[in-house]
């Protein structure tokens, strides 16, 4: 093959290699997990559909965290981009024909299925939501006032299988595109958590006030409840991502156009720190307002602040969050000035 530029169908050949071939080749141990295939020596990889690769150890570091099969020959071979599509290949046997009416038979590609879209059904009601009354008081520590308040609003429901708790996540139209549920029967620490199949990941569990400037945005949607709680805050925005990524918070700015503040009160934790940060910049490059205003030291999210102030643990309660996380707002902001 000459030249440094590849056709299309090359880069096609390339990219439909089997990874896990390519892994093993290696000298990776390969093995299956459900619906994925991760590694011995490094567990922290996943392998999806035998064509692509995560690294959720380093899912923050772009560039060595994911991607192609020429991606992993990158980070985990060391080679150039280059060289790694010369190599997938060679590993499959393709050399250039001459002759148009002439098909090679290629070894270790995996065949291209079209993916099937889920359709996107929510889980039948409950009766009632008496569990979810009862995990939500006696468990998360909310009140009876917040948990009316989302009841009413048509935005959390028990469902009638399992009685998970089941948060909407609606557009500006008031349509349902994405939901989540949490189970309410914990069992030995283990608990149960998932998305509706289908869902739409540019939404996220919200509450919209069309006469609000101001956005405050959570990663769990518990952690929002939780927040309304803690300030009897009712009259701002509230988006809960749902993870670290923008893309629920990329949807909401557009469909509320109002926004010009955004308030991050993500985690604690060493991820939803770094995320934070980054968010922050990101959207005071854009021109927004912004604030970064995790709970207090000691609690990894605002569910555990509230629930500690339930079981009367010494927590500071008295302060408006605002005032609080002023001095935190403005040592942000100089700080993403000085990047400018």
């Amino acid at each position: 093959m000459q030249g440094s530029r590849f056709t299309e169908e090359e880069l096609a050949v390339a990219k439909s290699v089997d990874l896990t071939a390519v892994a093993s080749c290696l000298g990776f141990t390969v093995k299956r997990v459900g619906r994925y295939h991760t590694l011995k020596e490094m567990d922290s990889v996943r392998i999806y559909n035998r064509s692509h690769w995560f690294r959720w150890s380093r899912q923050y570091e772009k560039g060595s965290n994911g991607g192609s099969q020429i991606d992993f020959l990158r980070v985990f071979a060391g080679m150039e981009v280059k060289e790694a599509v010369f190599w997938l290949l060679d590993f499959v046997g393709y050399r250039r024909v001459q002759e148009e009416n002439k098909k090679l038979e290629l070894k270790y590609q995996v065949s291209r299925e079209p993916e099937k879209t889920k359709e996107f059904v929510l889980p039948l009601p409950s009766r009632d939501n008496s569990y979810l009354y009862s995990y939500l008081r006696e468990e998360r520590g909310l009140s009876d006032q917040v948990i009316n308040y989302f009841i009413e609003k048509n935005l959390i429901y028990e469902s009638r299988h399992y009685h998970n708790v089941v948060f909407k996540g609606n557009d500006k139209d008031g349509i349902t595109r994405f939901a989540s549920m949490r189970g309410v029967f914990d069992k030995e620490g283990k608990f149960f958590k998932c998305d509706v199949a289908g869902n739409d990941k540019n939404y996220g569990f919200n509450v919209t006030n069309a006469e609000s400037t101001e956005l405050v945005v959570f990663e769990a949607a518990i952690d929002l409840m939780s927040y309304m709680d803690i300030f009897s805050d009712f009259e701002s925005n509230m988006l809960s991502l749902g993870m670290l990524a923008d893309a629920p918070l990329i949807t909401f700015l557009k469909e509320n156009s109002q926004i010009s503040s955004i308030r991050f009160c993500l985690d604690n934790d060493e991820p939803g720190r770094k995320a934070s940060l980054e968010l922050c910049e990101k959207y005071y490059e854009l021109g927004y307002e912004v604030e970064d205003s995790p709970p207090p030291s000691g609690f990894k999210d605002y569910n555990e602040w509230i629930v500690a102030k339930k079981r009367d643990f010494e927590v500071p309660m008295n302060c408006d969050s605002r005032k609080c996380y002023q001095n935190k707002t403005v040592i942000v902001k100089s700080a993403l000035t000085k990047q400018k």
